[in-house]
């Protein structure tokens, strides 16, 4: 399966959304840190509003109102004074501080990766704005336990939602790419596999169909190819089948041409001074014919003769030429 196409798109599908999902997951999960954050800095503000209502609080309304917003202690600064206003006992001293009124970015992803790979239970601080204005200033203290088992939380959800919609696109992608590129590459190396096996039979050349426009060239061209090269057989073909009609047709005028050349020889033995003088010419001409006709067995046979250099007598040549236009036109005078 992964050796095929649509196999390695699926493969590559899910690999390509897992990591954008990572790229997305650490932003994420960094900000999920800054929110949980800022809520307990926001439910600490809220509680410490009973306490500026009404001066007295007993320990217990007070400890409901710390377990409620989930902090230890709340400090609020207002009018240039630092009042505590809600507090407990700390299971432990502060380990870290955090400000949150302007966090960079590096800060938060960094925090938010020692956090997670720092299982201990620590007591944190943490300073925020008052909402509304309530205040210059507010520090909360709280533990990293439950921050830390809320964020390990959040990734699962996000690691589950990224598999589901991985696997969820890696699927529609499959099929598509199926469907879109590889059905209409199998039918072009279809279409080349059956016109290999009988390339004359021109039902077998490819019909370009696809909707796309790559493979559709790629069609077109492999029809044109296919054309061209079931001419060729067919004109090859027809060559072959000429060659041997030549072949037959040159057979019977060497057996002709060996008829005349025999009685050109007995020419060569007559008293008349004009056959005397046309026979050297008649017995030139039949050894050229029968050449020729050697030639074209030779070449019906698929047998290329083999090119050689030789020298030629012009003047044989120049007196045969003369003595043929002289016969030509001693007979239009006549």
């Amino acid at each position: 399966m992964f050796k095929t196409l649509s196999g390695r798109f699926l493969v590559l599908t899910i690999v390509f959304v897992m990591l954008a999902e990572v790229l997305i997951f650490v932003p994420s999960i960094a900000r999920f840190r800054l929110d949980y954050l800022n809520a307990r800095v926001e439910r600490a503000q809220l509680a410490s509003l009973a306490l500026l209502a009404d001066d007295m609080l007993s320990p217990e309304l007070e400890a409901e109102l710390l377990q409620t917003a989930d902090v230890y202690n709340v400090v609020l600064i207002r009018d240039e004074s630092r009042q505590l206003v809600l507090s407990s006992e700390l299971p432990q001293p502060v380990s870290q501080t955090f400000d949150l009124r302007d966090p960079p970015a590096f800060a938060l992803i960094r925090d938010t990766f020692n956090r997670v790979i720092t299982p201990d239970f620590e007591i944190i601080r943490v300073i925020g704005l008052p909402s509304q204005g309530a205040g210059q200033l507010i520090e909360v203290t709280l533990d990293t336990a439950k921050l830390r088992e809320a964020m390990l939380n959040y990734g699962l959800r996000i690691l589950w939602l990224s598999a589901v919609i991985s696997i969820i696109t890696a699927a529609l992608l499959f099929f598509a790419v199926r469907s879109l590129i590889v059905k209409p590459i199998k039918r072009v190396a279809q279409s080349m596999s059956d016109y290999a096996r009988a390339p004359q039979d021109i039902r077998r050349i490819m019909t370009p169909s696809s909707g796309i426009r790559e493979i559709h060239l790629a069609e077109t061209a492999l029809a044109q190819m296919q054309g061209d090269l079931s001419a060729s057989l067919r004109q090859k073909q027809r060559l072959a089948m000429l060659g041997e009609a030549v072949a037959k047709v040159s057979h019977d005028l060497r057996n002709i041409l060996s008829t005349v050349q025999l009685l050109s020889d007995r020419m060569e033995d007559s008293n008349d001074p004009m056959v005397q003088r046309m026979a050297p010419r008649l017995m030139r001409s039949v050894s050229r014919a029968v050449s020729l006709t050697e030639t074209t067995l030779a070449f019906g046979r698929v047998q290329d003769p083999v090119p050689h250099l030789e020298r030629v007598a012009l003047k044989t040549i120049v007196d045969d030429v003369l003595s043929q236009e002289a016969l030509a036109l001693s007979d239009a005078d006549r």
